[in-house]
Protein backbone atom coordinates (compact mmCIF):
# COMPACT_ATOMS: atom_id res chain seq x y z
CA UNK A 1 0.00 0.00 0.00
CA UNK A 2 2.68 2.32 1.12
CA UNK A 3 4.27 1.72 -2.45
CA UNK A 4 1.20 2.36 -4.54
CA UNK A 5 0.70 5.86 -2.16
CA UNK A 6 4.45 7.13 -2.89
CA UNK A 7 4.09 6.38 -6.78
CA UNK A 8 1.16 8.80 -6.51
CA UNK A 9 3.00 11.47 -5.03
CA UNK A 10 6.82 10.84 -7.23
CA UNK A 11 5.64 8.90 -10.00
CA UNK A 12 6.59 5.59 -11.23
CA UNK A 13 10.06 4.36 -11.40
CA UNK A 14 9.57 4.55 -15.72
CA UNK A 15 7.86 7.62 -15.92
CA UNK A 16 11.46 8.44 -13.83
CA UNK A 17 13.52 7.53 -16.39
CA UNK A 18 11.39 8.91 -18.80
CA UNK A 19 12.31 12.36 -17.57
CA UNK A 20 15.67 11.57 -16.64
CA UNK A 21 15.78 10.78 -20.86
CA UNK A 22 14.37 13.66 -21.89
CA UNK A 23 16.85 15.89 -19.71
CA UNK A 24 19.82 13.69 -21.77
CA UNK A 25 18.15 14.95 -24.84
CA UNK A 26 18.27 18.26 -23.90
CA UNK A 27 21.48 18.10 -22.32
CA UNK A 28 22.83 17.19 -25.62
CA UNK A 29 21.50 20.20 -27.66
CA UNK A 30 23.49 22.72 -28.77
CA UNK A 31 24.30 25.81 -26.14
CA UNK A 32 21.80 27.90 -27.18
CA UNK A 33 19.08 25.53 -27.63
CA UNK A 34 20.10 23.22 -24.54
CA UNK A 35 19.59 27.32 -22.23
CA UNK A 36 16.32 27.99 -23.64
CA UNK A 37 14.59 24.66 -23.39
CA UNK A 38 16.00 24.27 -20.00
CA UNK A 39 14.71 27.57 -19.48
CA UNK A 40 11.46 26.68 -20.50
CA UNK A 41 12.09 22.98 -18.60
CA UNK A 42 12.04 25.23 -15.13
CA UNK A 43 9.13 27.14 -15.79
CA UNK A 44 7.08 24.21 -16.84
CA UNK A 45 7.87 22.57 -13.60
CA UNK A 46 7.47 25.71 -11.89
CA UNK A 47 4.17 26.84 -13.28
CA UNK A 48 3.00 24.02 -14.93
CA UNK A 49 0.99 22.23 -11.89
CA UNK A 50 1.41 18.87 -13.47
CA UNK A 51 0.55 16.54 -10.78
CA UNK A 52 0.07 13.43 -13.41
CA UNK A 53 3.64 11.32 -13.67
CA UNK A 54 2.22 10.15 -17.20
CA UNK A 55 1.66 13.92 -18.32
CA UNK A 56 4.85 15.11 -16.93
CA UNK A 57 7.01 12.76 -18.70
CA UNK A 58 5.23 13.54 -21.47
CA UNK A 59 5.56 16.73 -21.57
CA UNK A 60 8.59 16.60 -21.05
CA UNK A 61 9.03 14.21 -23.74
CA UNK A 62 7.53 16.25 -26.22
CA UNK A 63 9.85 19.85 -25.34
CA UNK A 64 12.95 17.26 -26.04
CA UNK A 65 11.12 16.43 -29.70
CA UNK A 66 11.06 20.17 -30.18
CA UNK A 67 13.89 21.46 -30.00
CA UNK A 68 15.69 18.49 -31.40
CA UNK A 69 13.40 19.24 -34.50
CA UNK A 70 14.41 22.48 -34.14
CA UNK A 71 18.05 22.02 -34.19
CA UNK A 72 17.78 19.71 -36.95
CA UNK A 73 16.06 22.32 -38.99
CA UNK A 74 18.12 25.12 -38.43
CA UNK A 75 15.28 26.81 -36.76
CA UNK A 76 16.65 29.68 -34.60
CA UNK A 77 15.65 29.68 -31.30
CA UNK A 78 13.52 33.21 -30.98
CA UNK A 79 11.75 31.27 -33.99
CA UNK A 80 10.68 28.62 -31.70
CA UNK A 81 9.46 30.56 -28.53
CA UNK A 82 8.22 34.02 -30.65
CA UNK A 83 8.72 37.37 -28.80
CA UNK A 84 7.04 36.14 -25.69
CA UNK A 85 8.64 33.08 -24.48
CA UNK A 86 5.81 33.13 -21.39
CA UNK A 87 2.88 33.27 -24.06
CA UNK A 88 5.14 30.01 -25.91
CA UNK A 89 5.26 28.58 -22.42
CA UNK A 90 1.38 29.12 -21.45
CA UNK A 91 0.41 27.60 -24.77
CA UNK A 92 2.87 24.70 -24.61
CA UNK A 93 1.41 24.29 -21.10
CA UNK A 94 -2.09 24.27 -22.20
CA UNK A 95 -1.75 21.30 -24.11
CA UNK A 96 -1.71 19.27 -20.95
CA UNK A 97 -4.11 20.57 -18.44
CA UNK A 98 -5.51 17.15 -18.21
CA UNK A 99 -2.61 16.69 -16.11
CA UNK A 100 -3.03 19.66 -13.68
CA UNK A 101 -4.08 19.80 -9.97
CA UNK A 102 -6.44 22.73 -10.85
CA UNK A 103 -7.81 21.03 -13.39
CA UNK A 104 -9.39 18.49 -10.63
CA UNK A 105 -10.18 21.11 -8.53
CA UNK A 106 -12.09 22.99 -11.87
CA UNK A 107 -14.26 19.51 -12.49
CA UNK A 108 -14.66 19.40 -8.65
CA UNK A 109 -16.36 22.73 -8.08
CA UNK A 110 -18.26 22.15 -11.16
CA UNK A 111 -20.01 19.13 -10.07
CA UNK A 112 -20.29 20.91 -6.26
CA UNK A 113 -22.38 23.93 -7.67
CA UNK A 114 -24.19 21.02 -10.43
CA UNK A 115 -25.32 19.65 -7.40
CA UNK A 116 -26.31 22.63 -5.50
CA UNK A 117 -27.92 23.56 -8.04
CA UNK A 118 -30.05 20.58 -8.27
CA UNK A 119 -30.64 19.80 -4.71
CA UNK A 120 -28.84 17.02 -4.57
CA UNK A 121 -25.80 16.13 -1.96
CA UNK A 122 -22.09 15.90 -3.45
CA UNK A 123 -19.16 14.16 -1.39
CA UNK A 124 -15.95 14.23 -2.78
CA UNK A 125 -13.07 11.69 -2.38
CA UNK A 126 -11.32 13.87 0.29
CA UNK A 127 -14.74 13.87 2.95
Amino acid sequence: MAAGWIELITGTLEQKKQYQRSKARISALPANYRAAAEALERYLMYVGGIAKGEVAARMYHDLADLFEQSVANGTPVRDIVGADPVEFAETFIANYSDGQWVKKERDRLTMAIDHAAAGTTFHTDDE
